[in-house]
């Protein structure tokens, strides 16, 4: 079982920016990809960023050129560096890890963390 806890979320001024990190209980990024997703009242959740065991990463278009992921092994954590925030990126912000052996799919998420952007 992996446990997955966010932190970093808060209020901040468009324009702003904020690092989310996502500590994970155990050892597994060489194995799982990690990820970013977020939701907003009353919308589906959404894909922000990925990042493979093999350090490839893939953001979501109205992310790309603002928000980094990255992650640290010997920590066991993985961040969203989110800079030019605005209004829309305002969301609850889900971490996950997500890794498929053959037929089975292995998916973990943390329980959330607010970010809202604010004037």
């Amino acid at each position: 079982q992996v446990q997955l806890v966010e932190s970093g979320g808060g209020l901040v001024q468009p324009g702003g920016s904020l690092r989310l990190s996502c500590a994970a209980s155990v050892s597994i990024f060489s194995i799982y990809t990690m990820g970013w997703y977020r939701q907003a009242p009353g919308k589906q959740r959404e894909l922000v960023a990925t990042l493979t065991s093999g350090s490839n990463t893939n953001y979501a278009n109205s992310v790309k050129g603002r928000f980094t992921i990255s992650r640290d092994n010997a920590k066991n954590t993985v961040y969203l560096q989110m800079n030019s925030l605005k209004p829309e990126d305002t969301a609850v912000y889900y971490c996950n890890a997500k890794r498929a052996v053959v037929a089975t799919v292995y998916d973990y998420w943390g329980q959330g963390t607010q970010v809202t952007v604010s004037s």
